[in-house]
């Protein structure tokens, strides 16, 4: 049996109206959301300790338009935010039972590892080197790396303008994105900067402090949507981004049930609500069908 409240789907319809065209500030911000009363886990199970707790916490990202952007209310909002919540109604918690933090990229794998988060749902691209930390699900959607430049800019056309240019471009550190574009460097040591968020690679940019930034492509037009007139993406994407959930080694019968649950949202329309409601209502960001999951 689901509960289906009128007034939490009012709520979010009331929101949507005051919010720009990118909508990254978009999703509930509580109530119960589409809970499954159902479900039941095996005894000392991840799930159950979370069922039992009335609590998930879940790091994610608070400076990404579209994804995961913290509002002037203190909460984050976006599609990353949307798919915890989706992975915590299926365990039986309402909105409200998930508790958000902020999870950089540099310190995704360390809060897992510690415990300080159960799950990361935080544009976090799923790679052989971070499995050897902690486990993934997923992946639930696939992004592709690419250059924003301010709208004057003539000179990066791409990642292969740095190879004859002095140019700087900024990304986050321990980032895919920082990773890839070293290749594409002359001096890694003068051009790339890197901070801990995308938000002062941005600051930067408009600064003139540095000429690029760096990372998926959905990321990037959230930043040129909410910063109208000032930025434009410098050629097509040049990788492969799966994003997946990020949890802790091992926990097999968890990442089954992550795995299981986005298909399951997938296919009755949820999947979709959460990506209508955040990042689709960026300008060209266009929702791809949802990658096959990895089971391991």
């Amino acid at each position: 049996m689901r509960i289906n409240r009128l007034a939490a789907y009012a709520a979010v319809a009331v929101l949507a109206l005051g919010l720009s065209a990118c909508g990254g500030d978009d999703g509930d911000d509580g109530g119960s959301g589409d809970v499954n009363t159902e479900t039941t886990f095996a005894a000392g199970s991840t799930m159950q300790k979370l069922k039992d707790a009335k609590k998930i916490k879940v790091g994610t990202k608070f400076d990404q338009p579209g994804f995961g952007l913290k509002g002037l209310d203190g909460k984050p909002a976006g599609f990353d935010v949307e798919i915890a919540k989706i992975i915590a109604n299926e365990l039986g918690l309402t909105n409200d039972q998930v508790e958000f933090s902020e999870a950089p990229s540099a310190v995704r794998e360390q809060v897992i590892e510690q415990g300080t988060v159960d799950i990361v749902v935080a544009t976090y691209t799923i790679n052989d080197t971070r499995k050897q930390r902690i486990s993934f699900a997923g992946p639930y959607y696939e992004a592709g790396q690419t250059i924003m430049v301010r709208n004057n800019e003539s000179d990066i056309t791409g990642p292969d303008s740095f190879k004859t240019t002095t140019k700087k471009v900024c990304s986050v550190t321990n980032s895919t994105p920082a990773n890839n574009i070293k290749k594409y460097l002359q001096n890694e040591g003068q051009q790339l900067v890197l901070f801990d968020t995308y938000q002062k690679c941005v600051d930067a940019l408009t600064g003139n402090q540095v000429d690029a930034v760096t990372t998926d492509n959905v990321i990037l037009l959230g930043f040129i949507s909410k910063n109208e007139g000032k930025f434009k993406l410098a050629g097509d994407t040049f990788t492969k981004e799966p994003y997946g959930v990020g949890l802790k080694k091992d926990d097999t019968d968890f990442r089954n049930f992550i795995n299981d649950t986005l298909e399951k949202a997938n296919k009755d329309g949820r999947y979709k609500k959460a990506w209508d409601d955040t990042a689709g209502k960026i300008p060209n960001a266009k929702l791809p069908a949802m990658p096959a999951i990895q089971r391991y």
